[in-house]
């Protein structure tokens, strides 16, 4: 039913170096089995500033730069980050150790590089950016070569923050037509708008393509740390304010999950707008093989939203029009996504499709768009089960590499780029046809006649 609600490499936390650390507190840090468990705040921003001839590890960015926003707002922690390499590496003193900033340099810039390009978003606010420029305007008399390294940091920054501000204008241009459409809808449409999908589209194959454009296009906008600011709390050593208490952004989380919802609601009406038993089994079956393919390609998000559409009540209680239908298909693709053991069926198949997507040779087996709702369920579980803090002040530090880690896979998967060739009439109409909410019209105008006559 509906919902309510950069590299690869740094965004799979793997363990850190554990052949480097064993058990036990190291610089203010608590290691468990070679990991990370625990540690302040300022122990973790400390370990995440570069020196002379310290980086550190990608895995440890990612992490930290996704988790530290439920205890500091980004700007703050840059401002800090900032204000400690001014400290430990003397830039502002009168004269420089060139050499010292020649080594100290490359760093830097390299961790602003990876925080502009992985949390993008974090950079809309004009103190992020006034704090890179700062730090540049710093290092530069050392290497006149920071100030280009820093225009290109920008400009690749401002080109990715404007594509993802296209497509989110492009979003929202949509969601009024289709809020109109469904209010007028729910009375009997008049014919200039009365169309159907097989009309749009009767390839199956070619539906579940054109799905996958839509998804992949939708997953694109959603930053990562959108996961953790749509569960944000209180910080328990700060209560007076939750971080992004101005900027709980999570629109296009939001957006995306409003979509799962369209696509159910669309898979439903299609299947109710024929006048005919045979119509309606005509369109039952050929979103059967939809699915079935979205199935094929790795798309569960639109496969589970197809099964959502043709088990709401309008659709299931036409038993005359399913008697037509040939459903053994149809119960496949259901065992597939199952419910039953949390999933178990779903979260097999999903493994399945994350294998072949790193033992991959082509972007059409990278696809792995997996079921939404279930990965933001996951990730509440995570948070709600585990505390963010321990008992001694300490961040718990185990709980978010584990959040990193799935994370950091959905990240990876939504990089691919689509290999199918966008039709635009095709993910026009899936965007802006009228469809019929589960109201009591709905419902009325769905319930199959029961005289032996009737069609």
């Amino acid at each position: 039913m509906p919902q309510t609600l950069s590299a690869t490499s740094m965004v799979t936390p793997c363990g850190f170096s554990p052949h480097l650390h064993s058990s036990g507190e190291q610089g203010g840090l608590i290691f468990q089995d070679g990991n990370l468990s625990s540690a302040s705040l300022d122990a973790l921003i400390q370990h995440l500033i570069p020196t002379t001839d310290y980086y550190p590890e990608k895995a440890y960015i990612f992490t930290f730069l996704l988790s530290s926003r439920l205890f500091i707002e980004p700007h703050e922690l840059l401002a800090r980050v900032c204000h400690q390499c001014i400290e430990q590496q003397r830039l502002d003193e009168p004269v420089l150790d060139k050499a010292r900033v020649r080594k100290f340099g490359p760093k830097l810039l390299q961790l602003l590089a990876e925080w502009t390009e992985t949390f993008p978003y974090d950079f809309q606010e004009e103190k992020m950016v006034g704090h890179l420029k700062d730090m540049i305007r710093r290092i530069a008399p050392c290497d006149e070569a920071y100030w280009k390294r820093m225009n290109q940091l920008l400009q690749a920054l401002n080109q990715k923050l404007a594509t993802l501000s296209h497509g989110q204008e492009g979003l929202v241009k949509i969601s009024p037509t289709v809020s109109d459409k469904l209010v007028s809808f729910k009375t009997k449409p008049p014919p200039s708008i009365q169309r159907e999908i097989l009309s749009v589209c009767s390839d199956p194959y070619t539906l579940a393509q054109q799905l996958t454009h839509v998804e992949l296009e939708r997953l694109s906008h959603i930053g990562p740390e959108e996961f953790v600011q749509a569960f944000v709390h209180k910080d328990s050593l700060d209560s007076t304010k939750s971080c992004f208490s101005e900027q709980n952004k999570t629109n296009n989380l939001e957006a995306y999950v409003k979509w799962f919802n369209r696509l159910c609601y669309l898979v439903a009406t299609e299947i109710c707008m024929p006048a005919k038993k045979k119509q309606r089994a005509q369109v039952i079956e050929f979103f059967i093989d939809v699915a079935r393919e979205c199935f094929n390609i790795g798309n569960f998000n639109s496969l589970m939203a197809i099964i959502s559409g043709m088990n709401m009540s309008p659709v299931s209680r036409l038993k005359k029009t399913w008697s037509k239908v040939k459903t053994a298909k149809f119960f496949i693709l259901e065992h597939q996504m199952d419910p039953t053991g949390n999933f178990y069926n779903y979260r097999t198949a999903l493994r399945g499709a994350a294998h072949r997507s790193l033992t991959a040779h082509s972007n059409r087996e990278k696809i792995v768009i997996p079921f939404f709702s279930l990965l933001i369920k996951d990730i509440y579980f995570l948070n709600e089960g585990c505390a963010n803090r321990l008992p001694n002040g300490h961040v718990n530090f185990e709980k978010f590499l584990e959040l990193a880690k799935q994370v950091g896979e959905f990240i990876t998967w939504k990089q691919v780029e689509c290999p199918f060739e966008q039709d635009p009439n095709i993910t026009h109409y899936l965007h802006t046809a009228p469809i019929f909410t589960e109201d009591e019209e709905f419902k009325r105008k769905t319930t199959e006649p029961r005289q032996k006559h009737s069609l």
